[in-house]
Formats: structure tokens, C-alpha cells, sequence
């Protein structure tokens, strides 16, 4: 198996995205990500972050992107949550990650960064770090409308995201 084929692997896995930390981990050198990003196979999509040329897209390709651009232990949080699974007709101009550190790179103008709350739970969904959905509604209170809110969170339990009675303390605590 060569080291592309490696970093193909890794990087199907995970929307197409590669980070400079996967490739050390599995034994491909710096200069060998320049290479493939030179060769026209990678994309350089920001510090550290490589993303397949050849890749079919998916809807959540830009979340996955997001995350691993500001790091490990950022998740998708907030509306940007809610927009993954097209709930309450909300679309963020830009991509809402929280964190816990201190990020000082630069970052491109479609992510908005948040400090991570305390108490924040924090899950998969897709194999992205995102915010759970019942915090992500509590956290959208006041942004959203409520009708838009009672809508979302009856397409939610449609969907599978959330149970019947999930649902009813998130009404309860939602005030719908």
C-alpha cells in the first residue's frame, strides 16, 4: 500500500479531510503531504488540514472541514447544528464551532468561532463532533422563533435525533 493510498483511507473516513496529525500518525512525512498537494492530489484547505481533490461531496463536508481547521476538541454547535439536519429553516451564514482553548490562527471567514459552555454535551452525529440536538435547541432560544422551534423539534423526533420524551422537556423547557 503506498502512503497516498494511506491518507485515501484516513481521509474517505472523514469527508476528505486530512489533518497534518493523521498523516504523522501514520508514518507520511511533511514532505510527502507537500508532494501530493504539488501533484494536484490534496488540497491545502488551511493550517494543517488537507482536503482529497478527487472526492465526491457530501452535505456535511463543510462541518468536518470547520471542526478539524480549529482543532481537536471543537464541535458544530448552536444553529449550525440545527442546519445539519435542515431543522427550524435556519442556514448561518457562517459555520458556528465552539472550543474550549484559546485558537489564534487564522481561520477562513465562513467559521465563527464560540467558547465552549460549561456543560455542554458533546456527540457524534454523522462521525462530527457537534453539540447534542436537545442543547442545540435550548442554545437557539433566543435566535430562533419559537414556531420555527416547535416545528424543528417535531421534525427531530420524525427524523430519529431526539425521543418522544426528550421532546416534551424540551417543549417544556423551550416554552412551546
Amino acid at each position: 500500500m503506498t502512503h497516498f493510498d494511506e491518507i485515501y483511507e484516513i481521509a474517505v473516513d472523514n469527508y476528505g479531510i486530512i489533518t497534518y496529525a493523521d498523516a504523522i500518525d501514520t508514518g507520511i512525512t511533511s514532505v510527502e503531504l507537500r508532494r501530493f498537494v504539488t501533484d494536484g492530489r490534496l488540497e491545502h484547505i488551511g493550517q494543517g488540514v488537507y482536503k482529497l481533490v478527487r472526492y465526491v461531496p457530501t452535505p456535511y463536508d463543510q462541518y468536518a472541514a470547520a471542526v478539524a481547521l480549529v482543532g481537536q476538541s471543537s464541535y458544530i454547535y448552536g444553529e449550525s447544528v440545527l442546519a445539519m439536519y435542515n431543522l427550524a429553516l435556519v442556514n448561518p451564514r457562517k459555520t458556528i464551532i465552539a472550543t474550549p482553548k484559546r485558537i489564534r490562527k487564522t481561520l477562513p471567514a465562513w467559521i465563527r468561532l464560540v467558547s465552549a459552555q460549561l456543560g455542554d454535551v458533546v456527540t457524534y452525529y454523522e462521525g462530527i463532533p457537534c453539540q447534542r440536538i436537545d442543547s442545540a435547541f435550548r442554545s437557539c432560544k433566543t435566535t430562533i422563533m419559537k414556531s420555527r422551534l416547535a416545528v424543528a423539534v417535531d421534525e427531530a423526533v420524525f427524523k430519529g435525533l431526539i425521543d418522544e420524551t426528550s421532546a416534551k422537556v424540551l417543549r417544556k423547557d423551550l416554552e412551546l
